[in-house]
C-alpha cells in the first residue's frame, strides 16, 4: 500500500500525466510494488518483539514522513482551511490505517489479516458503483469470510479480527480522503503533509511502547527499510506502473494483494494456512477483481453511435 498498504486508483496525484499502456514492464511494476509491501509488513512483524507494535508503527511512519518532507519540500502557505482540515483528516486515516493493521498482524496470519482488511476498500466499490453485479460480488466477499471462519476465528483470534475489519474502514476512509487532498496540494505535498501528522500522532504511543530500544541502530536501520519496503519503494513502482496503465487493470492486479500476503507470511514467518483459508482468500480476491471491473464499466464513458 502506498504508505499503508496499497495505492489504488483513486489516489492518484493530480498531476499525474495521461496513463499509456504498459504491459509486461506495467505488471511487473505492479506485483514489485505489492511484493515491497506484503514482505514490509512480514518485516514489522518480526521488529515487534524488540519494539512493541506502537513502536514498530512509530518507527515507520515517522521515517516515511522525513524522507518524503526531504524529496517534496511542501509549501506550508496557500492553503485554505478546506485543505488543511483534508489533510489532517487524512493524516489521522493513515495513523489508524497503520495502528489498526499493525495490531492485527501482531495477532492473526498476514494472509487472512490483508484479506479481512481488503473488504473496507470492497465495500467502498461496491457502495459507488451502485449496481447489482457490485452485490454480487459482495455475497462473494462476504461467502469467502464466513469460510475464512469456519476454521474458526478464535482460531485466529477475536482481537486480531477486529483490528484487521478496523484497519479495512480506515483504508475505505483513506481512499475518500487521499482524492480530496490530491485535489487541493500539488504533486505529493498533501500527503507529506498528513504522514507528518500521522507520524506525529503516532509517537507518543511509540515512545512509550519501544522507548529508547527506538533509537537503537539495528533498529533504526531496520525501521529504514521498513519505511523503504512499505511505502517508499511502492510508492514510486505504483506511480510509474499508473503511466503505463489503465487504472482498472492497476486495481485488478492490487486485488492480489491477499495472496501475496500469504506468500509473504508463509515464507518470511513461517505461517502456514489450511486449505479452507487459502479458499476463503481465493474467494475474496475474486470478489474483489470483480467489483474493480464492474466500478470500470461504470465509470466508462458510453461508446459513440
Amino acid at each position: 500500500m502506498l504508505v499503508t498498504e496499497t495505492l489504488l486508483p483513486a489516489t492518484r496525484p493530480a498531476d499525474a500525466p495521461p496513463q499509456r499502456r504498459g504491459g509486461v514492464l506495467a505488471v511487473g511494476l505492479v506485483l514489485g510494488g505489492a511484493l515491497s509491501v506484503q514482505f514490509g509488513s512480514a518485516l514489522a512483524a518480526l521488529l515487534f518483539p524488540r519494539t512493541g507494535v506502537a513502536g514498530a508503527v512509530t518507527l515507520r511512519l515517522t521515517i516515511s514522513a522525513v524522507l518524503l518532507l526531504i524529496v517534496c519540500r511542501p509549501r506550508l502557505r496557500g492553503y485554505d482551511r478546506s485543505a488543511w482540515l483534508a489533510a489532517g483528516a487524512f493524516g489521522l486515516a493513515l495513523a489508524g490505517m497503520n495502528s489498526l493493521f499493525y495490531q492485527a498482524i501482531e495477532r492473526i496470519p498476514l494472509g487472512p489479516t490483508v484479506t479481512l482488511e481488503v473488504l473496507g476498500p470492497l465495500a467502498l466499490s461496491v457502495f459507488t458503483a451502485r449496481r447489482l453485479a457490485s452485490w454480487c460480488w459482495a455475497g462473494l466477499a462476504l461467502a469467502g469470510v464466513a469460510l475464512l471462519g469456519q476454521g474458526g476465528f478464535d482460531r485466529l483470534n477475536p482481537a486480531g479480527v477486529a483490528f484487521a475489519f478496523g484497519a479495512g474502514a480506515m483504508w475505505a476512509a483513506y481512499i475518500v480522503l487521499s482524492a480530496r487532498v490530491g485535489g487541493r496540494f500539488p504533486g505529493a505535498d498533501g500527503l507529506a503533509l498528513a504522514l507528518t501528522l500521522a507520524a506525529l500522532v503516532t509517537l507518543p504511543l511509540g515512545i512509550v511502547d519501544g522507548g529508547a530500544v527506538l533509537l537503537d541502530p539495528e533498529v533504526l536501520a531496520l525501521g529504514t527499510a521498513l519505511a523503504v519496503l512499505a511505502s517508499g519503494l511502492p510508492y514510486t513502482l505504483e506511480l510509474l506502473a499508473l503511466r503505463r496503465m489503465p487504472t482498472a487493470t492497476f486495481a485488478v492486479l492490487m486485488s492480489l494483494g491477499p495472496a501475496i500476503a500469504t506468500l509473504a507470511g508463509w515464507l518470511v514467518l513461517r505461517q502456514a494456512l489450511t486449505l479452507l483459508e487459502c479458499a476463503a482468500i481465493v474467494l475474496v480476491i475474486a470478489a474483489s477483481i470483480g467489483a474493480v471491473r464492474v466500478r470500470a464499466a461504470v465509470a466508462a464513458p458510453p461508446a459513440r453511435q
